[in-house]
């Protein structure tokens, strides 16, 4: 008797003692490349870990995030093409609903403020929601993905690896998807190279450099390339869609017709380019930027004048361009579908 009630007090303290053990993580140092600024987002409230990165990921690539489990976050943003879609000119969404914008890219967004051409969104931890909950892409609501989630053996296996509970709420579900975007961090191009006097830029490509640093970086501003600010960049209102840009969002009208101004990096791989997918080639954005704008009361001071570049100009600018391709971003496994 005594021995059977041995055994009973022991395994009473053993189940204590098994609830008070934290799960172990691993955790996730993210690099800032030398001459960066500092990051925006606050890793303090979303600590990295190898297990939430893993969580993300498989969320990222699932459609099950969608209202009828045919779109993913990856239908719109494919690694190979910097995290967009390249095979149209705006964001489709289930049911073969189009959208009225080109899916942006996402990269390095570590250092961003401000998402969506419109800057509707100001927190990476609660962008997933605009796509999530739009009616033109998954037409879903975050309750009904928790409870698709929850009674998904494969999920609440995963949740507990990462945040010690297999219950999935909405908050953590959006952390771990922050935890694998965060991480989409390109910084390893010839450019990069170059500023690391590892490599040297050809005679074409330091003449483009010297002309992009004339004619673009006040507006893509090194080292990232964009200066996470709206513009109005000159284009002509595409009168089949109607976008006026960040006014629809702040009902502001000085902000008529500006959007977000992207980054340059991978641009060889992210067309189609423009808010709206207009134009398909490099050739063509930098012929945009060469010629006249259309004008209005919130063009960018930047645009006041044409870049007028000769055609060995333009070329020579295509071919800084091309300096900004990191490969080793667009085809590292780790940031590909989970297998």
């Amino acid at each position: 008797m005594r021995k059977k009630i041995a055994y009973i007090f022991f395994g009473f303290v053993l189940i204590i003692l098994l609830a008070f053990v934290k799960k172990t993580l691993t955790p996730i140092y993210f690099d800032i490349p030398k001459g960066w600024p500092k990051p925006y987002y606050d890793f303090k409230n979303n600590p990295l870990t190898e297990e939430g990165f893993q969580l993300g990921r498989q969320l990222f690539y699932d459609p099950i995030l969608s209202k009828d489990s045919t779109i993913s976050c990856a239908s719109c943003h494919l690694q190979a093409t910097g995290f967009t879609h390249v095979d149209h000119a705006l964001s489709h969404g289930i049911e073969g609903k189009i959208g009225n914008r080109n899916s942006l890219t996402l990269q390095n967004l570590a250092w961003s403020k401000n998402f969506m051409w419109d800057g509707a969104v100001n927190h990476l931890d609660v962008q997933p929601l605009a796509p999530i909950t739009s009616l033109v892409e998954m037409d879903e609501t975050l309750q009904n993905v928790v409870y698709k989630l929850q009674n998904s053996k494969k999920y609440k296996e995963l949740f507990y690896n990462a945040f010690g509970t297999n219950k999935v709420t909405g908050q953590l579900t959006l952390k771990a998807l922050s935890q694998f975007l965060v991480m989409l961090k390109t910084s390893n191009s010839k450019y990069d190279k170059v500023m690391r006097k590892e490599e040297l830029f050809t005679d074409i490509e330091q003449k483009g450099y010297n002309l992009f640093k004339t004619n673009c970086a006040s507006c893509h501003q090194e080292p990232l390339f964009s200066s996470d600010k709206f513009e109005n960049n000159g284009l002509e209102i595409d009168t089949t869609l109607n976008d006026f840009g960040r006014i629809k969002y702040t009902q502001n009208p000085k902000d008529y017709l500006l959007f977000k101004v992207p980054t340059l990096r991978n641009i060889e791989f992210t067309y189609p380019y423009m808010h709206d997918g207009r134009f398909k080639t490099l050739t063509e954005v930098i012929k945009h930027y060469n010629l006249e704008f259309k004008t209005s009361k919130t063009l960018s001071k930047q645009l006041v004048k044409p870049m007028n570049l000769s055609d060995n100009e333009r070329t020579e600018l295509l071919a800084f361009l091309k300096t900004l391709t990191d490969k080793e971003f667009l085809f590292n496994s780790k940031y590909s579908f989970p297998k």
